[in-house]
C-alpha cells in the first residue's frame, strides 16, 4: 500500500497529460486515412494522444504497449519480464482481444484470435508519428469490435528535409538493438523514399525467455497538388523463446526465473531443458491514394495484404503414440511443430468532407483472411524417425463494415456527434484441431453499432457526454475451445452444443476538461454494461491463448482522473488514477470432473454458483505519477521519474483470495541529454527499470479441476514474475 499512497500524494498535488492534447493543425494529404478513426479535439470520446517524442524516448527494449503503459486505466506486463519479445496489455481490465488495433487505418488484429502479437512487428515505436489510446467503444474503428479500448496508429509523416538516424543499444540480461533509418526527404517533384532495419536481441530475465527479432520498413510515394500515392512494406520476424506457461506458485520464492517449458530427463535420468521455440514472420504491404477534389472534401482508399507464417516448436516428454496419431504401444518423447500459414486482403475507402461547422465522414472496409494450421510429431531418440503430421485445419474469415460519423456544430461552442456502423462478419472452419476434434462450423453475424454525444467547449474548459452500443463476435480460439469441450462430453453420451454468443456492450461516458497555460487536467466517468460478455475463465489453452466464456450479466464501471502541472522551467507533473468497480452478476462456472486422480477418466463439468464476483484481472485501483526534470531550463537534458500502483488482482472469476496477485508498485526512471555538432545530434539516454527493485508479478493463469471420489481438488497454475531493478543504455545520432 506505501506505492498507493506515493501515488496519492502525487496526485493530490497535480491536476490530463501534456501529450493528450493533440494539435489542431490542418491535416495533411498522407495523414487523411488515419484521421478518419482517430477521435478529434470536440469529439466526446475518453483519449489520450502519445506523440513522436515519447515514443522515441522509450526505452529500447520495450514495445508499444510497454510504451502506454503510463496511460490512464492501462495494466502491462510482458512474459519475458523484460519488455522484448510476448507483451500484453489491458485497458479498463479489457483484455487484447477486446482492444481494437489499427495501423494507418487498417486492423492489426489476428482475424482469427483477435489479438495482437506485438512482437511479430518488433521496433514499432520507431517508425510511429502518434498513437491514440481511446478508452470505452470510441469511434467506429475497422476490423475487430473495440470492446474496451482502440489503439490508432500512424506511421511518421513525410519529411520535408532528407535524414539518417542511428540507434544503438544495450542493456541487462545480454540485450542489444539497433536500428538504422534513412529518408530522402521530399524533392521538388513531390516523391520521396524512407527506409529503416531495426534488430534486437536478449537472453531475457526468466529461463528460456530469449529474443531475436527484427524489422525490415520501408515507404516511398509521391505527394502533388490535390493527389497523393504512398505505398509501404512492413515485415517482421521472431524467434523467441516459449514462455506462456509461467511459472508454478511453488517456485516463485525458490527460483522466480524458473521455467517448466521444455523439461525432460534424459536416458540416464539428468534433468534437460529443449529451448521450445516460437518462430513467425509477417508481412505486410499497404498502398494508398489520397485525391482532395475541393477543400473540404478527400477521398482515400487502401489496400493491404498481410501474409504470415510460422511454427512453435516444444518438446512433449513421455507421450502416448496415440496422441499424434501414430500407431504403437507405450509412451515416448516427442518434438512436435504447430504451424500458421495464413493471408489477410482488405481494401478499406472512405470520404472526408469537413468545413467550419461540419466534419463528416464514412467508409467500407471489406477483409478476407485464410488461415491454414496443421501439426507434425517426430519421435525423439529413434533414428531417421519421420515426421507425421497429426492435423490440419483452416478458418476463412470474411467481413464488410461500413459506417458514417458526423460531428455538426450547431452553436460555435457545441458540438453534436453521431456515428453509425454496420458489420457483416462471416466464419467457416473445417478440418481437426490438435485433439482430433471436428472444427466444421459455419456461420454469419450481422452487428449495428450507434454512437452518439454533445461536446461543448468554451475558454480553456470542455465538457462531453456520450452514449454507444458495441457487438462483438467470437474468436476462432474461442471457439475451437468450445467445440473441443463439447465434442469431449458427446463421446461419453452426454449432450452439449456450441452455445458461444456475440457479446454486447452500452457504454456510457461523461467528462469535463480544463486546459490551461501549465496546468491541464481531466475526469471521466464511464460505465460499461455489458450482455453475454464474452470473459476469460483464467484457462490457458495449449496454445497459450486464454479461454473464454459467455457470462450473462456483468459491468465496468468507474472514474478515471487525469493532470498535469508544468511547475516552472525545471519542473513538470504529471499523474493519473482510475477507480473502478468490475463485477459479474450471480456468476455461474463450470468445472472439470474427473473420477480420480489416479485415473482421470472425465465424467463430465459440475456446476457451480458463485455469486456476484470480481472480474479476473480487473484492478479496482490503477494509479500512475511521473515528474520531469529539466535542470538547466531546456530540453536539451531532462529526467524523467514514472511509477505506478496496480491494485489486486484475482487469477480467475471466483473471487478467491488464495488466487490472487498482490497489489504492486513499480518506478522507472530515465536521464536523457541532447548534444548538437554542426549538423550532427547526438542523444543519449540511460534507463532503469523497476528502480526500487520490487519482487512482484503482473499475470497469471489457473486450471482448477475436482473429482467424484472426493480426491483434493486440482490446481495448476503459471504466474509472470517481472525483472527486478535492469538497465539498458541508447545513443541516437541524427544527421
Amino acid at each position: 500500500m506505501r506505492g498507493f499512497f506515493i501515488s496519492a500524494a502525487f496526485l493530490s498535488c497535480i491536476l490530463l497529460p501534456a501529450a493528450a492534447q493533440e494539435d489542431d493543425k490542418s491535416e495533411r494529404l498522407d495523414s487523411v486515412v488515419v484521421a478518419v478513426s482517430r477521435a478529434g479535439r470536440n469529439t466526446p470520446v475518453a483519449y489520450t494522444m502519445v506523440g513522436k517524442r515519447e515514443l522515441s524516448a522509450a526505452a529500447p527494449a520495450k514495445s508499444v504497449p510497454m510504451i502506454l503503459a503510463w496511460q490512464p486505466s492501462v495494466v502491462t506486463t510482458n512474459e519475458g519480464g523484460t519488455g522484448l519479445g510476448y507483451s500484453k496489455m489491458t485497458v479498463r481490465g479489457s483484455k487484447g482481444s477486446q482492444i481494437n488495433v489499427t495501423l494507418n487505418g487498417i486492423t492489426l488484429n489476428d482475424s482469427e484470435s483477435q489479438e495482437v502479437f506485438w512482437v511479430n512487428i518488433p521496433s514499432l515505436s520507431n517508425i510511429l508519428g502518434s498513437v491514440q489510446l481511446q478508452r470505452g467503444l470510441g469511434t467506429s474503428a475497422n476490423g475487430a469490435g473495440a470492446f474496451g479500448a482502440s489503439i490508432n496508429m500512424n506511421t511518421s509523416y513525410v519529411s520535408s528535409e532528407p535524414y539518417t538516424k542511428v540507434d544503438l543499444s544495450a542493456g541487462s540480461y545480454n540485450t542489444f538493438g539497433g536500428c538504422a533509418s534513412i529518408s530522402t526527404g521530399l524533392s521538388p517533384h513531390g516523391f520521396y523514399v524512407d527506409a529503416l532495419f531495426s534488430m534486437a536481441s536478449t537472453k531475457g530475465y526468466i529461463r528460456n525467455a530469449w529474443a531475436n527479432v527484427y524489422s525490415i520498413y520501408g515507404t516511398g510515394g509521391w505527394i502533388n497538388g490535390n493527389n497523393s500515392l504512398k505505398f509501404t512494406v512492413l515485415h517482421g520476424t521472431q524467434h523467441t523463446g516459449i514462455t506462456w506457461e509461467g511459472i508454478p506458485a511453488s517456485k516463485l520464492a525458490a527460483d522466480r526465473r524458473y521455467n517448466p517449458a521444455g523439461k525432460y530427463k534424459d536416458g540416464e535420468g539428468n534433468v534437460c531443458y529443449y529451448p521450445d521455440s516460437d518462430n513467425y514472420r509477417q508481412t505486410h504491404w499497404q498502398l494508398n491514394y489520397t485525391h482532395q477534389f475541393n477543400s473540404p472534401l478527400v477521398w482515400s482508399t487502401t489496400y493491404n495484404f498481410t501474409k504470415g507464417d510460422g511454427y512453435y516448436e516444444q518438446y512433449k516428454a513421455g507421450k502416448e503414440f496415440s496422441k499424434y496419431g501414430m500407431s504403437g504401444a507405450g509412451t515416448a518423447d516427442f518434438l512436435t511443430s504447430k504451424n500458421l500459414d495464413n493471408g489477410y486482403h482488405v481494401v478499406n475507402t472512405d470520404l472526408k468532407y469537413k468545413t467550419r461547422t461540419l466534419d463528416l465522414a464514412g467508409g467500407i472496409y471489406l477483409a478476407s483472411y485464410l488461415g491454414n494450421h496443421f501439426g507434425s510429431a517426430v519421435q525423439q531418440g529413434v533414428e531417421d524417425a519421420e515426421s507425421y503430421e497429426w492435423y490440419r485445419n483452416k478458418g476463412n474469415k470474411r467481413e464488410a463494415t461500413a459506417f458514417l460519423r458526423a460531428e455538426y456544430l450547431p452553436l460555435k461552442w457545441l458540438t453534436a456527434f453521431a456515428d453509425l456502423q454496420y458489420r457483416v462478419v462471416g466464419l467457416k472452419m473445417q478440418g481437426v484441431d490438435d485433439e482430433f476434434s471436428d472444427l466444421a462450423y459455419d456461420t454469419v453475424w450481422n452487428f449495428f453499432n450507434p454512437r452518439a454525444g454533445v461536446s461543448g467547449r468554451w475558454d480553456k474548459h470542455r465538457a462531453y457526454a456520450s452514449v454507444a452500443i458495441g457487438h462483438r463476435e467470437p474468436g476462432r480460439s474461442d471457439l475451437k475451445e468450445q467445440i473441443e469441450s463439447v465434442n469431449a462430453l458427446r463421446a461419453i453420451g452426454q449432450e452439449a452444443e456450441v452455445t458461444l454468443r456475440p457479446e454486447k456492450m452500452l457504454d456510457t461516458e461523461i467528462g469535463y476538461e480544463f486546459s490551461g497555460k501549465d496546468v491541464s487536467a481531466s475526469v471521466n466517468f464511464y460505465s460499461m454494461e455489458y450482455k453475454d460478455m464474452l470473459l476469460e475463465t483464467g484457462k490457458l489453452s495449449s496454445s497459450g491463448y486464454a479461454i473464454k466464456e459467455n457470462v450473462d450479466r456483468s459491468w465496468r464501471r468507474g472514474v478515471e482522473v487525469s493532470a498535469a502541472w508544468n511547475v516552472s522551467r525545471l519542473l513538470s507533473l504529471r499523474g493519473n488514477v482510475t477507480l473502478s468497480e468490475n463485477k459479474i452478476k450471480d456468476y455461474v462456472y463450470y468445472k472439470d470432473t474427473y473420477d480420480n486422480s489416479e485415473d482421470w477418466n472425465k465424467q463430465g463439468k459440475t456446476e457451480i454458483h458463485a455469486g456476484t464476483v470480481d472480474m479476473l484481472m480487473s484492478p479496482s485501483v490503477i494509479a500512475m505519477c511521473g515528474l520531469e526534470l529539466r535542470p538547466l531550463g531546456g530540453s536539451d537534458f531532462r529526467v524523467v521519474l514514472d511509477s505506478k500502483y496496480v491494485g489486486k488482482q484475482y487469477w480467475d472469476n471466483t473471487q478467491t483470495e488464495s488466487l490472487s496477485i498482490p497489489s504492486y508498485f513499480v518506478a522507472d526512471a530515465f536521464v536523457e541529454k541532447s548534444l548538437d555538432f554542426n549538423k550532427c545530434k547526438f542523444i543519449i539516454g540511460a534507463y532503469c527499470n523497476n528502480l526500487f527493485n520490487r519482487d512482484y508479478y503482473a499475470d497469471a493463469w489457473v486450471y482448477r479441476a475436482m473429482f467424484s471420489n472426493g480426491d483434493p481438488e486440482y490446481i495448476e497454475e503459471g504466474l509472470f514474475p517481472q525483472a527486478l531493478r535492469n538497465f539498458s543504455f541508447k545513443l541516437r545520432m541524427e544527421f
